[in-house]
């Protein structure tokens, strides 16, 4: 049985990332972002009390593309969900399972978002930074690793949110699980890349998978995917692709154009034949009043900024997509949720690892921890990519991170950074009491316990 937990505490704070060369994807272009660090204190029923820890970038114009707002404003509104999640999950005093807390409070979230104009991916934002923290704290409570204590089901996951799965399937998904020992790259190519940078990336690091952004111009992005095609070609590498178009294919018609060119335009054929999937083409609002028909026979699609609720999946499924996106940033319990549904409909169905920029250190490991339980075998990775290295971390955590993990960490031109070998990322000191963490929560970001003053928070 799932142990029972009470939170006493919830820190919150930020340190700022800058990134070495900008990112481009959809609208708008990032070059910095604020990061965000929840420390959570529980008290577990026979086991004391222990805190844990979670970490993410608050990416602007992601969670909410409305152009009406700033990019300011779309951090502004990440920082309210956490603020409103923090007192949701305070305000409960009834001992909870780790799921069912977050599936006590986050219908309120939800709600309690919208009358302010937060959109749902946003309101899911705080709840998921919370409960990995939660859970961190509860695996280093009871001694355990994340694999073994997802295995157990330690969380208490069931299928009170997801009437379309049983309580023996999701069991039956857990205790089944093989975690992945190591996790191949997925090179994220952005719109503002230099195609010439896929040499250094192939040689350097040995990728073999990318991830190419669209711009939504159907015209534009056969130019480009031909020019990556022939960049690819040139360098021998035995590769696989998706496309992101992050929402920026304003209708089925202009898809249509993109995918005749893959299937018919011999500049494209190599690519086309490596392709694995097409990722959220459509506008979120749009991806429900368009089927994709006889597209999602040519190619396989999946949704990632639509995924806003545990009910998108279904509704995706019954449109034509055949997978969904796994982001720890849109809720753990949700990823794992989907996983049991792609376990139950069977081969068509998948859950794909991608990233928002999860930075090294926390983010990056309890993300690669959860797409390594979930058992895929590649996953985008933009941390190292677009941030240099630790980047403005404090050499003291980022030095404890090494230590705890030297399979995944190396000091390479003055910093510490992610190990690269032949493409793969390992995940093997992973498995540590926590959740994916040998570096304890009072070292890790800008505050040391859940109870630490001084620290900025938002809310009460």
């Amino acid at each position: 049985m799932a142990p029972l937990l009470t939170v006493k505490a919830i820190a919150l704070s930020e340190r700022y990332t800058q990134f070495q060369t900008p990112f481009r994807f959809g609208a708008v272009t990032v070059e910095s972002a604020p990061q965000l660090f929840v420390h959570v204190e529980v008290e577990v029923e026979g086991h004391g009390r222990a805190v844990g820890a979670s970490a993410e970038l608050m990416v602007p114009k992601w969670f909410n593309k409305d152009p009406r707002l700033g990019i300011e404003d779309t951090v502004d509104q990440l920082r309210q969900s956490v603020a409103m999640a923090r007192g949701l999950y305070l305000s409960n005093r009834k001992s909870e399972t780790a799921f069912g807390l977050h599936a006590a409070q986050i219908a309120s979230q939800v709600e309690r978002c919208a009358a302010v104009g937060i959109p749902a991916l946003a309101a899911c934002f705080g709840p998921a930074e919370i409960d990995k923290a939660i859970v961190d704290a509860l695996l280093r409570a009871v001694g355990r690793d994340v694999f073994a204590g997802m295995r157990a089901n330690i969380i208490g996951l069931d299928a009170r949110l997801t009437p379309d799965l049983g309580d023996a399937d999701i069991e039956r998904f857990l205790s089944a699980r093989t975690p992945s020992r190591q996790i191949a790259l997925r090179h994220t190519v952005g719109m503002l890349d230099p195609l010439s940078s896929l040499q250094d990336v192939v040689r350097e690091n040995g990728c073999r998978y990318f991830k190419l952004k669209l711009s939504g111009d159907p015209a534009q992005d056969r130019d480009r995917l031909a020019a990556i095609a022939a960049a690819l070609a040139a360098l021998a590498v035995d590769y696989q692709v998706t496309l992101d178009a992050n929402e920026q294919y304003a209708d089925v018609r202009r898809l249509e154009t993109l995918v005749d060119a893959l299937s018919d335009d011999p500049a494209l054929a190599l690519l086309a034949g490596r392709l694995l999937y097409i990722e959220q083409p459509l506008p979120r609002e749009a991806t429900w009043n368009a089927p994709l028909g006889d597209l999602g026979t040519r190619f396989a699609f999946i949704i990632d900024e639509a995924d806003d609720s545990y009910g998108a999946f279904p509704r995706a499924r019954a449109l034509g997509y055949r997978g969904v996106s796994s982001k720890a940033c849109k809720g753990l319990y949700k990823s794992l949720l989907n996983g049991a549904r792609a376990a139950v409909w069977g081969e068509e169905a998948f859950v794909a690892a991608e990233d928002l920029t999860c930075q090294a250190g926390l983010a990056v490991q309890q993300d690669m921890a959860l797409v390594a339980f979930l058992g895929i075998t590649h996953a985008e990775r933009n941390g190292h990519h677009y941030v240099d290295g630790f980047a403005d971390t404090p050499i003291e955590e980022a030095e404890a991170f090494r230590a705890a993990h030297p399979d995944l960490y190396e000091t390479s031109g003055g910093r510490v950074r992610l190990v690269i070998r032949d493409g793969n990322l390992s995940v093997t000191s992973l498995a540590v009491s926590g959740f994916a963490s040998g570096v304890v929560p009072s070292q890790v970001g800008p505050t040391t316990t859940a109870s630490t003053q001084g620290i900025k928070e938002y809310g009460t």
